[in-house]
């Protein structure tokens, strides 16, 4: 389903998960930091089984909900946490759930930035049962510091207001339409979950800051010169906390192409409630501008808008008003529809 061609092949080798996966969602009550089960779910469904959560949680991806008993019955060979909370922690209250999986003879997956075997007293109870821990969020050994090289290929870079709002779910959709129209191209994943779904990637938001350029020429090495690569965002430069990662995506990445990423009605930052969400046009201007450090062509071919909380007519009366006042195609690849082919069209313009 999706395309990718990674060249970091001892890092890909190793991402051979036990599948399938009971998707874990902890206490969750943020639907944004429940996007790596999401992402699992509407991205590889034939390797979920099914959810389990603590009883705390308010969100769920709509997946049987069960036990890891149950999970384990039905086939599941691993508990993979499916939350990307602020800091990457593996909370306390989290343990005896993780425990209780183990018991149950299911691995556990995690791309949290806490290791599974810095988490007390359960690497011993795993290596007693005989299961395995495994941490997805480690980058590649031996990166190098950017060059600022003019690579081969054509690069697709996706960007956004904010986190959490479809930068993933668009370089999907994007690489998908790309190859529909027979084009060659490569869906390359910048964090934990994009990582999970396409069996290989660099976990950006893991990388010394030093190395974050040079990790994102290695995510989209020189290509044929028809070849794009749709490189999967992260963060967003206006994030108070996460844009280090983004502005390293950007240079390294050298998109020609960008693609804005917003979800309408979201006015504040993910996580950082005193910060307000930058308007449109600030996002598009600033990509570009620091874009052009490493690639002064890049341009910006459009917006993807994730309307998943709105109504069919809404959503396209919403995308309708803001394509005519930007004079951009503004669409949601999820919807699909004229809109997106129109975005498309625009990509390869």
């Amino acid at each position: 389903m999706v395309n990718i061609n990674t060249p970091f092949t001892a890092d890909a080798s190793a991402l051979r998960l036990p599948q399938p996966y009971l998707l874990f969602l902890g206490d969750t009550t943020e639907a944004g930091f429940a996007k790596t089960a999401y992402g699992l779910r509407d991205w590889a469904p034939d390797k979920c089984t099914g959810e389990y959560a603590l009883p705390e949680a308010t969100v769920s991806t709509g997946l049987p909900a069960l036990t890891p008993a149950e999970a384990h019955a039905r086939g599941a060979r691993s508990l993979l946490i499916g939350v990307a909370n602020s800091g990457g922690v593996i909370p306390a209250i989290w343990v005896s759930a993780l425990i209780e999986a183990l018991e149950a003879g299911l691995d556990i997956v995690s791309g949290m930035h806490v290791r599974l075997a810095d988490v007390p007293g359960l690497a011993a109870i795993a290596g007693k049962l005989g299961r395995q821990l495994i941490d997805v969020r480690h980058p590649p050994a031996g990166l190098t510091v950017g060059t600022g090289r003019k690579r081969t290929g054509k690069r697709l870079l996706t960007v956004g207001t904010d986190c959490a709002l479809g930068k993933k779910y668009t370089a999907l959709a994007v690489s998908q339409a790309l190859v529909a129209r027979g084009l060659d191209a490569d869906f390359r994943a910048s964090g934990q979950t994009g990582i999970m779904i396409a069996g290989g990637g660099i976990p950006m938001d893991a990388v010394v800051s030093d190395f974050e350029a040079g990790a994102a020429e290695l995510l989209s090495p020189d290509a044929a010169p028809d070849h794009w690569d749709v490189v999967e965002g992260q963060g967003s430069l206006f994030h108070p906390a996460y844009a280090a990662v983004s502005l390293g995506l950007l240079h390294g990445s050298q998109p020609d192409v960008i693609i804005v990423c917003h979800q309408p009605g979201r006015t504040i930052m993910l996580g950082s409630d005193s910060y307000a969400l930058p308007s449109l046009e600030e996002t598009i201007d600033l990509n570009l501008r620091l874009g052009a450090r490493t690639n002064p062509a890049i341009r910006c071919a459009g917006l993807s808008f994730n309307t998943s909380h709105l109504g069919e007519e809404e959503a396209i009366a919403v995308m309708a008003e803001e394509s005519r006042r930007l004079g951009l195609p503004v669409a949601d690849p999820i919807r699909g529809g004229d809109q997106f082919a129109r975005l498309i069209d625009s990509c390869l313009a």
